[in-house]
């Protein structure tokens, strides 16, 4: 019998790269952040986001990501090859991101109309309006991080402020009431949060992905389960399909509740994949 022509519809990729994809864990210790971008308090490396946006399109699709910050993901689509679109809500991050898209552009010898990477100041929960203001075509893929719920203002975070403050680097993403990083309230927080991505469902093309990288968190002596709450929410408008668990492990051990309880250095990181369906 012969052997059937292996046929990808999904990526680029050969067999053996996307092999090595599948595997449920990963070790990724991003590299040193650059210079312009070290004002944002909690930067995602572009070198893990273009890893998962060139196994879930292929070059010339378009990707999303409704919480840029300072344009990691759009950043990865041009290396990749890919078309993309970020919203971001603190206009200064905003002007960082395309500054960087342009530098990029030029490092990589791209024409400024080669591939679009457009960046939208604006909030990520008016996308139904965002997606008719600005005629968003349909995406084939969402890749994106969120914030950890309100951690950079809990108290555990009041070294690192201190070290950024001195350095005059941002210790918040900002101080508007529209930040989900400033929603104190937990429930609340994952209501907005699963309304934001519910509404993308629309301008994602079907049978398209969408990857959320997140993390739980530790709060007043306890765990709140953001990546299984949202996991479990989501679902009810997306299929979820998998996970893999980032994890680094170049981060300094700190003695939490050393010889009295148990409390664990937490270096990984939930990226749940959903499909819309």
């Amino acid at each position: 019998m012969a052997k059937r022509r292996f046929t990808n519809r999904l990526n680029d990729l050969i067999p053996k790269e996307w092999l090595k994809f599948q595997k449920s864990w990963f070790i990724h210790n991003p590299p040193p952040r650059k210079k312009e971008v070290v004002r944002h308090p909690a930067k995602f490396p572009e070198t893990l986001a273009q890893e998962f946006i060139e196994f879930f399109t292929k070059e010339n699709q378009i990707v999303l990501d409704p919480m840029v910050g300072t344009g990691s993901t759009l950043v990865a689509a041009l290396h990749a090859r890919r078309h993309s679109y970020g919203i971001e809500l603190n206009p200064e991050y905003a002007a960082i991101a395309r500054q960087l898209i342009h530098e990029e552009r030029g490092l990589l010898s791209l024409e400024p109309d080669s591939y679009q990477a457009e960046v939208v100041t604006a909030d990520a929960a008016s996308f139904s309006t965002l997606v008719k203001e600005y005629k968003f075509p349909k995406f084939d893929y969402v890749f994106t991080s969120p914030p950890y719920w309100d951690m950079l203002h809990a108290p555990g975070a009041q070294t690192q402020m201190k070290r950024r403050n001195t350095s005059d680097l941002d210790v918040i993403y900002s101080d508007n009431p529209d930040d989900l990083g400033n929603e104190h309230d937990y429930e609340k927080f994952i209501d907005r949060l699963v309304k934001i991505y519910a509404s993308l469902a629309p301008a994602i093309r079907a049978g398209a992905y969408l990857t959320i990288v997140v993390k739980n968190v530790k709060k007043g002596g306890k765990i709140y389960p953001i990546a299984w709450d949202l996991a479990r929410r989501l679902g009810q408008t997306y299929s979820l399909k998998d996970e893999r668990i980032w994890c680094q492990d170049n981060q300094r051990l700190a003695p939490y509740g050393l010889g009295s309880a148990w409390v664990s250095n937490t270096f990984h990181h939930y990226c749940l994949q959903f499909r819309n369906e």
